[in-house]
């Protein structure tokens, strides 16, 4: 990965963050340099990108944009759920590496309800999957689909109409008729995500559309604790957005010269002091997903699922913590618009955000701890 790229990424970032328009001419960079399909497996004759080095892609776009890096990461985990334990039809999934091959193919998933909620939490999904002469027919709504309107796939979790209701995840192609955005995504960070909300409104898709599909129950439930490939690179990419934000913080305190002062603020002891409570921050955060995604990757039995939590938790604590003291140190200046720390600041407070929330992590983690 370039330093040209993230420079390039961070280059256009505010533009993007000010329109909240879809990040297309980053996202062509990004497949440009072969990121969108590092982690499609070795056996399809990909890279075959594992956890750390995951973590390590989205670490690096984060610093140049997290909108961006999220959109990677949506994909990214995609082609290597599919590395891991193939389940797509095989010629359909062929078909999106051919295509990979020529253009940006994004793919996510549609999980979130309105009134469902995250299925971290439970329940089952109210989009229904109805039976047709030729396939299925699905109709609901979803929310937060990170990327919308530049999706190739979207990944349904819906409910069939069956007289025994099957509850599977079905695939339908971003083009279909019947899909549109029913609610703009208007939030404080990742403006230019597109995590909009999607109504989906008799798309037709084939027969064969369809994977996980089975009985609603334990199997069908999201796994909170199963998602360490998925949990640390996302905590690595916002551990980036930290990283860049102290990067602005160290410019601007050797830029920096009061006139009272007669030198740069970096010298003085208030600033250090600050300096290296972020460098504390980070590091240890980043050992922590760094050391934990290449433990993930060696198959080693002893680091169990509530670790990879607890690293997620922790390294999104201290993101939010790093970014938030460069913030109170520089005072207005860190709060000014077109001010790259205001920028990552905004972004950075999305960390805690993503599915399974810290309370849901947290118990997970205490159930362990106590044996139950």
């Amino acid at each position: 990965m370039t330093t040209a790229l993230i420079d390039r990424l961070a280059q256009l970032a505010p533009g993007y963050d000010h329109s909240a328009a879809f990040p297309v001419e980053s996202l062509r960079a990004v497949h440009g340099a072969g990121l969108l399909t590092a982690t499609v497996g070795r056996q399809y004759g990909g890279r075959g990108a594992r956890t750390a080095e995951t973590a390590r892609i989205l670490h690096t776009l984060g610093k140049g944009d997290p909108s961006v890096a999220l959109i990677t990461a949506m994909t990214l985990n995609a082609h290597a759920r599919q590395a891991a334990e193939p389940h797509w039809p095989e010629e359909l999934y062929a078909h999106v590496l051919k295509e990979s091959e020529e253009r940006c193919v994004l793919v996510n998933h549609a999980r979130v309800e309105p009134e469902l909620g995250s299925p971290a939490r439970g329940g089952l999904p109210a989009t229904l999957a109805r039976r047709t002469d030729g396939g299925w027919s699905i109709s609901g709504r979803k929310r937060f689909v990170t990327g919308a309107e530049g999706l190739d796939w979207f990944l349904v979790w819906a409910t069939t109409d069956e007289a025994e209701p099957r509850v599977g995840t079905f695939l339908v192609p971003g083009g279909s008729p019947g899909i549109r955005v029913a609610g703009r995504w208007d939030q404080l960070g990742l403006r230019a995500s597109g995590s909009h909300d999607v109504a989906f409104e008799d798309v037709e898709i084939p027969y064969g559309n369809v994977i996980g599909l089975g009985p609603y129950g334990p199997a069908a439930e999201q796994d909170n604790r199963a998602g360490a490939a998925i949990h640390l690179p996302l905590a690595a990419l916002y551990l980036g957005v930290a990283r860049a934000a102290q990067s602005f913080f160290h410019s601007f305190a050797h830029t920096r010269v009061p006139a009272n002062l007669g030198h740069a603020v970096a010298r003085t002891e208030r600033f250090r002091r600050t300096a290296g409570e972020i460098e504390v921050l980070l590091a240890a955060a980043e050992q922590l997903v760094f050391d934990g995604a290449a433990r993930v990757d060696a198959d080693d039995s002893s680091y169990v699922p509530e670790q990879a939590l607890g690293a997620r938790v922790l390294a999104d604590r201290h993101a939010v913590r790093a970014v938030e003291l460069a913030v109170r140190l520089l005072g207005n200046p860190g709060l000014a618009r077109g001010n790259p720390l205001e920028r990552h600041f905004r972004d950075v407070q999305c960390a805690p955000v993503h599915a399974p929330q810290e309370d849901i992590a947290l118990l997970a983690i205490g159930t362990k701890a106590l044996d139950l």
